[in-house]
């Protein structure tokens, strides 16, 4: 099988982005594995797939994890979704209805080059994360190796648990993060992020992320990390997010009083190279 590519970021976070309107992409776990290798293939953190829409929307987006499986949810994704659509000449819109495997998203080019993107409401209940045994408070206790971590756990159409620590360059995140991911307590496993709170308006972040190990940026990671800031009282209503792939804003009106308001991402998305790969399916 024989596909054209475009090699995308956002913020670092790489991306193979595959049109899936205008050539036939029928991908198994070991295809996204061998697209995704740094050595032998294309090299990405994600496989994106986009789709004709199979309901009221412009297009399906699919996501996939270099380890191979398919997940919910990737916000540097999204927005280099409507990158890609656009110089592909797939549309003109600049505001965009997407179909994903959590529901639909809005994604909007922005004059400046940017993308904003509705990333949803956060979620909270346990079953939603789904995170075994937990309240759905602010705060959870999560016993990790003996030792006792404290984490926001929610959900931005995928798992994250997110901890505060006073140095995100110290943090234990290569260590610990696989650790948190594969928890017992997280039957689908869970993004690990670990914040350092910089002011009100800015913090610095990590993540270890489910699938593909720590990213230079996780746009559902910023998310979650703000969400959880806003909630402990820590961070107001807009932030920036730094990360080691650059900068993200993030906007969440919502607090204990009002849980269900829609958390907005602004950041940039890059087209890198465009090329075509042989892929040996046996």
């Amino acid at each position: 099988m024989t596909l054209k590519f475009t090699k995308m970021q956002g913020l670092g976070n790489d991306f193979v982005v595959l049109d899936g309107v205008r050539q036939r992409v029928d991908l198994t776990p070991a295809d996204v594995r061998a697209l995704a290798d740094r050595h032998f293939g294309v090299g990405c953190d994600q496989v994106l797939v986009v789709e004709r829409a199979q309901g009221n929307a412009d297009f399906r987006y699919r996501i996939f994890n270099a380890s191979g499986e398919e997940v919910e949810h990737c916000g540097n994704g999204a927005r280099c979704f409507v990158v890609f659509v656009r110089d592909q000449g797939l549309t003109d819109k600049r505001e965009i209805r997407v179909e994903t495997k959590n529901g639909l998203i809005v994604p909007r080019l922005e004059a400046d080059g940017r993308v904003t993107v509705d990333m949803g409401p956060p979620r909270f209940a346990p079953d939603e994360v789904p995170f075994t045994g937990g309240t759905g408070a602010p705060v959870e206790q999560l016993d990790v190796d003996g030792k006792v971590v404290q984490v926001s756990v929610l959900s931005m159409g995928n798992p994250h648990a997110v901890q505060v620590v006073a140095d995100v360059d110290a943090a234990p995140v290569t260590t610990q993060g696989p650790r948190i991911e594969h928890h017992p307590r997280f039957p689908q496993r869970v993004n690990a992020g670990y914040m350092q709170v910089v002011g009100r308006d800015r913090i610095r972040l990590r993540v270890w992320e489910r699938g593909a190990g720590e990213t230079l940026a996780c746009g559902t990671g910023a998310c979650a990390a703000v969400v959880a800031g806003i909630l402990r009282g820590l961070l107001d209503s807009t932030v920036s997010v730094d990360t080691r792939g650059g900068r993200l804003t993030i906007r969440w009106a919502g607090g204990e009083n009002d849980l269900n308001c829609a958390v907005w991402m602004t950041g940039p998305a890059v087209t890198v190279f465009e090329g075509e790969i042989r892929i040996d399916q046996s």
